[in-house]
């Protein structure tokens, strides 16, 4: 007898839509990948209109309202994986909406390929889509690979080496399993540069949610500074030399080791990350991509700017006593949000109104961190109306999202229109 090709199947559309005002809170391209991820994770519709609203570009700067070439890479990855219907979805656009029909765990194609220019971060293209991989479990327990072209340091987006160093080491804590390779890095600054990456993803098992970790209640002592630099070979020998006083006068006692040390071929592309590693395993990190002018500055001059700026920002992180820097605290919300149970991972020790009881409200941006942080975790109360937020964000109760084959949980049954617009 012949193989039996079982197909998946359309899930039915919940009868309401959620409408979101893309000039809310930040306003930019994380709304736009935090909601469409999401959408195609619950199978919620959802119509994101003013799309990257308060992007407000100037003359040749290449930016400005409207989706860029990374969100619609993602869009359309989901829209392949989902069968989803979709308006909208080309650059320049200020309006999209987006219908899934399929569950992540109808995931056919499970070596995905994705191709943006250099300009559009592969990171953020990844960032979106690795929510609704973590779902997209078979019972053999098959893994996903995506493979994304575009940039791999790109102005307004974190690095490959964030991700490899700090944000993937975190949602370890979460059980999420990810194999990575940089296979040729690309760049936005200089002459254009394509790069590659490619990522090995271990979905849930299907009907399994994640577990939110236990964080440790203290930040701890920076045991260990891990630094890494991407910059012209002239430059090798200066900065390394600078850093290493600079860190000595802010961090004394603390070892420092350069874990990577790259030429960038071009004088237009300048990289450095900082990651303080902590006795209670918590990693803070700050970087610069070097966005001034530098040909008339001496190595020596160039090397102080670039230290001083990156160890003065992450000696003033540190002082904020929380236990995630400000960047990976936003990328962890989405996360928290769809896990079981109850997870705190608060940005500062500001616990001056701290009411661990107090259920925020999530009609508009809210509670601690930075603006992107109040932004995603108000994206999450629209599209997972289960989810809690409390103590001014610092706590969060997680809806524990579970995928099963063409099948809507019942953490859509409450679901309500949602059509937010914001009073300029």
């Amino acid at each position: 007898m012949p193989d039996l090709q079982i197909q998946p199947q359309p899930r039915p559309h919940p009868a309401t839509m959620v409408q979101l005002d893309g000039r809310t809170g930040e306003g930019g391209g994380q709304l736009v990948r935090l909601a469409i991820s999401l959408a195609a994770i619950t199978g919620t519709p959802v119509r994101i209109e003013n799309v990257r609203g308060n992007r407000k570009g100037n003359r040749g700067s290449g930016s400005g309202a409207g989706l860029k070439a990374q969100h619609t890479a993602c869009i359309k990855t989901l829209v392949d994986a989902t069968r989803a219907e979709v308006t909208g979805c080309s650059v320049g656009s200020k309006t999209v909406e987006f219908r899934a029909k399929l569950s992540p765990a109808d995931l056919v194609n499970r070596n995905i390929q994705v191709k943006a220019d250099s300009a559009a971060s592969i990171l953020l293209v990844f960032q979106a889509l690795l929510p609704f991989l973590l779902f997209a479990g078979d019972e053999a327990g098959s893994p996903v690979t995506a493979s994304i072209q575009g940039g791999t340091n790109v102005s307004f987006s974190l690095s490959y080496e964030y991700l490899d160093q700090v944000l993937l080491p975190a949602l370890e804590r979460f059980g999420v399993k990810v194999e990575r390779k940089l296979e040729y890095r690309g760049w936005s600054h200089g002459s254009r540069q394509i790069g590659s990456a490619k990522f090995k993803v271990t979905p849930l098992p299907p009907g399994q949610s994640f577990s939110a970790p236990e964080w440790p209640s203290q930040r701890g002592n920076i045991t260990k500074i891990d630094v890494s630099i991407i910059v012209p070979s002239a430059l090798h020998g200066p900065l390394k030399k600078t850093i290493l006083f600079e860190l000595g006068l802010v961090f004394p006692d603390v070892e420092a080791s350069f874990v990577l040390v790259e030429d960038s071929k071009h004088n237009a592309r300048i990289y450095t990350l900082l990651v303080a590693h902590t006795s209670t395993g918590l990693r803070f990190g700050r970087d610069w991509l070097y966005d001034r002018k530098s040909k008339n500055k001496s190595l020596g001059d160039l090397s102080t700017e670039i230290a001083q700026k990156v160890i003065d920002e992450l000696d003033a992180e540190v002082k904020k006593g929380g236990l995630v820097d400000e960047y990976l605290q936003d990328q962890l919300v989405v996360f928290q949000a769809l896990a079981e149970s109850k997870s705190g991972i608060p940005g500062s020790n500001d616990t001056a109104t701290s009411d661990p009881k107090r259920v925020e409200r999530m009609n508009e941006p809210f509670g601690d961190g930075s603006t992107h942080t109040k932004t995603a975790r108000w994206v999450t109360g629209q599209l997972l109306p289960n989810v809690k937020w409390l103590d001014n964000g610092r706590l969060c109760e997680g809806v524990g999202w579970k995928s099963t084959p063409g099948d809507l949980t019942s953490v859509l049954t409450s679901s309500k229109t949602t059509n937010l617009k914001l009073t300029q």
